[in-house]
């Protein structure tokens, strides 16, 4: 906790997880955090170790945060504690996730059971706008930033919409007409992978 634990440091390393980043898309995929704010949270995390600031090799006068190799192996932490706060009763489906957290959601929450004859998938993904490519691997979903185009089966919206499409109770035949999601491919095919998806049940024993 005295790593990670202060107000928005966890934030900005889920929005890392996926690969080095500007500051201006840092901030601009967590609202409310001021640019001071999050200039103190990156050198802090800079400086236990986290990440590591460096030039774009196309722009070396842009820098981009990125997690250093250690960092990199919070992700299980974090992965954890998302499945576990999913099954809290105050859980709030209507929150506004980023487009780094809702394809990060997908990979947390994935069914690895349902997910097993899914081997090899090639899956595309445009979250408001921003491209991500995905693959199913040992019943995992490995994502990274890449076009879309060429992938078997492309998701596009945005996370308002994509999140009742994964984690609601409706089949893709009602939430492709109401606008929530646009799929190219095979829509069969697509319905499979939705259906790996589901938010954990509130037990309260």
């Amino acid at each position: 906790m005295e790593i990670v634990g202060e107000r928005w440091s966890l934030l900005i390393i889920r929005e890392l997880l996926l690969g080095p980043r500007r500051f201006s898309e840092i901030r601009g995929a967590l609202p409310g955090i001021s640019a001071n704010v999050l200039t103190q949270r990156l050198e802090g995390l800079e400086k236990v170790g986290m990440l590591r600031r460096r030039g774009l090799p196309s722009h070396p006068g842009v820098q981009v945060y990125g997690l250093t190799r250690w960092g990199y192996e919070s992700e299980d932490a974090i992965f954890a504690l998302s499945r576990w706060v999913a099954g809290s009763p105050l859980h709030d489906v209507t929150l506004p996730l980023s487009n780094t957290a809702m394809m990060l959601s997908l990979r947390t929450m994935m069914d690895r059971t349902a997910a097993a004859p899914l081997e090899g998938w090639d899956l595309g993904f445009r979250v408001g706008g921003e491209p991500f490519r995905a693959t199913v691997v040992d019943a995992a979903l490995e994502i990274r930033r890449a076009e879309p185009e060429g992938a078997e089966v492309i998701f596009e919206g945005d996370t308002a919409g994509l999140k009742p499409v994964f984690y609601g109770p409706e089949p893709l035949s009602a939430t492709i007409p109401a606008g929530l999601v646009r799929v190219t491919g095979d829509v069969d095919r697509a319905q499979r992978f939705v259906d790996c998806f589901r938010l954990p049940a509130f037990e309260n024993d």
